[in-house]
């Protein structure tokens, strides 16, 4: 495992981490990789399993929230509709979204008998981020049997930094990928877990902003030919929490992951798509439910302020692990592409 940004000594915000500092805090919770990398080849799969029994018979409630519309995600309309998933959420490259959509479909199909048959269709989720400054996108090198492996290799221990979907990614004109953090929340006495995952692939290297100190100036001034990039390109968020909420109160959590967005540096460019995914494991919703009224646990309004924190926290630290956990490589065009760990 890459080393995590506290391991060098910085600390982000004050709520205390969950065990791991990862998404997986959350109960249930896992993530897994498929890594392709190979020369100009630099892409992936990440798969989130949202809990361990069967997510299309037992559906969380959820929520999405597109901070800015610059994407191509699936399965966004029928979240905010209902309020609930009932797949894994697999991230992938943007090109390779239909083929994750299709290995997706094929593997509920595997797993669930009536669907498409005795009950209806299912609404995968996909989301991406468009690698193509380092991978080379136009060869479509995402198969369905990535996305497989992806879901069969998930686990509460996972790799950060530039694996699976996070392989050909850039974030601040550095290496980004996937990160992780999480906050353990104390709500009527009892201890709950908010975390979050990152996708990043954003951001202009002169506003990077590490916990406070404007050090993106002095990156781009170190580096050798550096250019000023745009703030564009992408960040999808996966923010699970095992506190009862409703759907309207999960929309309401995942919002607070822009604070965490802006405390890196990015102001959100016209050219960037910031696509966050919210659910509780708390309340499981039957999709063969046989009463006309059924009840859920959700908290009081007035005692969010703890959980909003604690997203807008663990929001920036797993970008700053998206980061620090990523190794420098080199792009299709065999141009060098630094890692955050060089400069601090």
């Amino acid at each position: 495992m890459n080393k995590k940004i506290r391991q060098y000594g910085i600390i982000i915000g004050s709520i205390p981490t969950g065990k791991n500092n990862s998404i997986t805090d959350v109960e249930g919770v896992k993530v897994g990789h498929t890594t392709l990398d190979d020369g100009k080849i630099k892409t992936g799969v990440t798969a989130i399993i949202p809990h361990v029994g069967n997510i299309f018979k037992e559906k969380l409630i959820a929520a999405s929230h597109v901070i800015n519309g610059f994407g191509k995600s699936t399965g966004l309309i029928q979240i905010d509709e209902l309020g609930t998933i009932e797949t894994p959420i697999i991230m992938t490259n943007t090109l390779s979204v239909g083929t994750a959509h299709e290995a997706l479909v094929r593997w509920m199909i595997e797993n669930n008998d009536d669907i498409g048959d005795t009950t209806g269709t299912v609404n995968p989720i996909i989301c991406e981020c468009n690698d193509g400054t380092i991978n080379d996108i136009r060869g479509l090198h995402v198969e369905k049997n990535h996305i497989y492996e992806a879901i069969k290799n998930a686990d509460i221990k996972f790799q950060e930094g530039n694996v699976g979907a996070g392989t050909g990614m850039m974030c601040y004109g550095l290496k980004g990928g996937i990160g992780s953090s999480s906050r353990i929340i104390e709500l009527a006495n009892n201890t709950y877990t908010v975390g979050v995952l990152v996708l990043s692939n954003f951001g202009s290297l002169e506003d990077f902003v590490l916990n406070g100190d404007h050090i993106g100036k002095r990156i781009f001034n170190d580096i050798e030919g550096t250019k000023r990039m745009e703030d564009k390109g992408s960040i999808i968020f996966i923010v699970a929490t095992d506190i009862p909420l409703s759907s309207r109160q999960l929309k309401r959590i995942i919002k607070r992951t822009y604070p965490g967005i802006s405390r890196t540096g990015s102001y959100t460019g016209n050219g960037s798509g910031e696509v966050v995914i919210g659910f509780s494991t708390a309340n499981k919703i039957n999709h063969y439910e046989e009463q006309d009224r059924i009840n859920i646990d959700i908290i009081n309004e007035n005692k969010m302020n703890d959980i909003f924190k604690g997203v807008v926290e663990a929001t920036e630290e797993a970008i700053l692990n998206s980061l620090v956990c990523s190794n420098g490589t080199v792009d299709r065009k065999g141009n060098k592409v630094h890692s955050l760990k060089e400069f601090i």
